[in-house]
């Protein structure tokens, strides 16, 4: 498990499933609980929820935010979301259907890029990723004196953008949602991207590569 502790907010992240799946755990200091992406392993889920008993005076999860429909990321959402009635659901807009069909679970709230989450005295912005699936968001948080921490789900990884299927109108989407919503719109070099699966990068270690991305159209 890693623990990242910044000014009012405690992220924790296991990797889960056979695809190694991060799960990342956001606690506000009054206590709110997000959790982005119950990907399998709820057994594990539970326990991540359990090691964050002491990052706030009572914690309490309030919501479950899937980052897109594929279904190494929607695994454990059936076994998670009725282990916590009351908690909400949220997804992109255009995926939600696809992640209820999946699940058999409602999403409460349909996510539109420049939605914020309100999350304790900490916002969230949700920032919509069209390519890798039509509905795929990722969730920034700018706090002071810190980086910003950009949580991607499959949109953007060390080395590039996620998957789009040799798609060039889907890398097209996919590329210029990425350069516009967070090479553009966050410009400190030091923003730390956390995607859907393996090691966080940061902005800054990415932006010489866009052209190179662009040109390979992957």
């Amino acid at each position: 498990m890693e623990v990242t502790r910044l000014p009012g907010l405690v992220v924790r992240t296991i990797a889960v499933g056979g695809m190694d799946n991060n799960v990342y755990l956001l606690t506000a200091a009054g206590g709110d609980q997000l959790l982005i992406d119950a990907a399998a392993e709820p057994e594990a889920i539970e326990a991540l929820l359990t090691s964050a008993a002491d990052d706030a005076d009572a914690p309490h999860l309030r919501y479950l935010l899937t980052t897109h429909s594929h279904h190494d990321h929607i695994g454990a959402l059936a076994a998670v979301a009725p282990a916590h009635p009351g908690t909400e659901t949220l997804a992109g807009d255009a995926d939600a259907d696809a992640i209820t069909a999946a699940t058999g679970v409602p999403i409460t709230r349909r996510l539109q890029h420049g939605d914020t989450i309100a999350l304790g005295d900490v916002t969230l912005d949700v920032i919509g990723l069209r390519g890798h699936t039509p509905g795929s968001v990722a969730i920034a948080c700018t706090l002071p004196g810190v980086p910003t921490q950009v949580f991607t789900g499959d949109s953007l990884f060390p080395g590039g953008v996620g998957n789009t299927g040799r798609d060039s109108q889907r890398f097209g989407s996919l590329f210029s949602d990425v350069v516009s919503r967070l090479f553009e719109r966050y410009r400190g070099d030091d923003a730390v991207v956390r995607p859907g699966h393996g090691k966080p990068t940061t902005l800054g270690a990415e932006r010489p590569h866009l052209a190179e991305w662009e040109a390979r159209g992957w």
